[in-house]
């Protein structure tokens, strides 16, 4: 049985495809920092684009997009300010997206549903 983790690990990459396919130049993955974690960090024009991914089978629970709290949005920024900080990179436009990952149970397909300006 497929774990939670693997299924986060396996729609970051699906979502990584998915933006470097849109012409995003990619920059970092599980950014760290005291406040939390960026999933991916991309690059599109003169704009750093933040991105969490949310995995899901179905919309049992809600929409993915839904769980991304206030708190975990703080968070996110929090963390993306150190990241800008860290790489000098002070003179690009900030941008909080979500990419949602729907896996099909029966095969190895899927739907993505990106929300630029999420946040």
């Amino acid at each position: 049985m497929i774990n939670t983790r693997e299924i986060g690990t396996y729609g970051e990459n699906i979502a990584i495809e998915y933006l470097l396919n849109k012409g995003y130049k990619f920059i970092a993955k599980n950014f760290r920092s005291k406040f939390g974690e960026i999933d991916i960090i991309v690059k599109e024009k003169d704009c750093i684009c933040f991105v969490e991914v949310k995995t899901r089978y179905n919309k049992n629970f809600g929409f993915p997009s839904q769980s991304v709290s206030y708190n975990k949005q703080r968070r996110i920024k929090k963390t993306s300010l150190l990241f800008v900080n860290k790489e000098k990179l002070f003179n690009l436009n900030l941008r909080y997206d979500v990419v949602e990952v729907y896996l099909n149970y029966n095969d190895d397909s899927y739907i993505i549903n990106h929300l630029e300006n999420a946040f």
